[in-house]
């Protein structure tokens, strides 16, 4: 086993119009973690992000496909190292939770760990009103698809053992990666470990770079999608229930007209109905069909972790 010496950790913090803020996170990272190679990858800015932070130390490195997605995707690609500490450079996520965070990857096999603004100072800290009604909504709806209790779904604070980033595909673009990274954890039994974290909001001056509603929509259509992809009997399930029932409140009263007066009036609504029954049969067998797959899927994945685990 690797002592914590020999273990190779970097930070990644991906950037976007971040010159206000980015020297001083550079240099509160060096500071609680100094053995740490630390990353700002620059995505497009214009502000001269990219000169501050390496004026403050840090590896500079560029992503021009604009978005976070795309920014981590190559983060992940190119970035070699035993513990992945990821954070924004917008100066809201204190430094000092660092070694904990890593701490948690290298000594005690987490391949995820969750900084949790929601736990403690966030809803005071944030002046966004629709951010905290969003970062609630998603937190409800993922725990109750996932049956998990993950507090915080959407931080951008985390830590990541090296088997999750190089084993993760990155399909998100924008700002709904941190949900899909969530979401790809629970559906993947990684082991997730939340640590309450201080949040602070940004200094003045500094813009966020989110559109809460037009972000907001693309958090939730990846949820959507996602658990179609993952949970497919679910999803189709619930989708034939639903077809099935309203299938049933149609046939139903041309069926009582057909009992009382042995003629069937309403033929446009016997066809609506049939029709429903018949695609809700045809979602139901869907699911099962996908569901499998999906199973196929988990179990080549599991094999996979293991041939990477063993060097393979």
């Amino acid at each position: 086993m690797k002592t914590t010496e020999s273990c190779r950790v970097a930070v990644l913090l991906p950037c976007y119009n971040e010159a206000k803020t980015i020297g001083k996170v550079v240099r509160d990272f060096r500071a609680v973690l100094p053995e740490a190679d630390i990353y700002v990858y620059d995505n497009n800015s214009t502000d001269g992000t990219a000169d501050v932070a390496a004026q403050a130390g840090a590896i500079v490195r560029h992503e021009y496909a604009q978005g976070k997605g795309n920014v981590i995707r190559r983060m992940f690609r190119e970035v070699e190292a035993d513990c992945y500490l990821m954070a924004d450079g917008d100066d809201t996520y204190p430094a000092h939770h660092a070694p904990e965070m890593v701490a948690q990857v290298l000594h005690r096999q987490a391949d995820m760990v969750i900084g949790d603004r929601l736990s403690s100072t966030y809803f005071t800290e944030n002046k966004r009103p629709f951010h905290n009604m969003g970062n609630r909504l998603v937190r409800s709806l993922i725990c109750r698809l996932w049956r998990t209790e993950v507090k915080d779904i959407m931080t951008g604070y985390r830590a990541f053992s090296r088997p999750f980033v190089k084993l993760f595909p990155v399909m998100s673009g924008q700002f709904e990666i941190e949900t899909e990274m969530t979401i790809h954890a629970l559906d993947k039994r990684f082991r997730l470990v939340e640590v309450p974290i201080d949040y602070r909001d940004r200094p003045e001056g500094s813009v966020s770079k989110l559109n809460t509603f037009n972000d907001g929509l693309k958090v939730l259509r990846t949820i959507v999608t996602l658990f179609k992809e993952y949970r497919p009997m679910r999803f189709f399930g619930w989708l034939a229930v639903l077809l099935a029932v309203v299938a049933v409140v149609l046939f139903v009263p041309v069926l009582m007209e057909y009992f009382d007066t042995g003629l069937v009036r309403r033929f446009p609504t016997l066809f609506v109905s049939l029709f429903l029954f018949l695609a809700a049969l045809q979602s139901l067998f869907t699911g099962l069909c996908l569901d499998v797959m999906v199973e196929k899927d988990r179990k080549r994945y599991e094999l996979g972790r293991v041939a990477f685990g063993a060097g393979l």
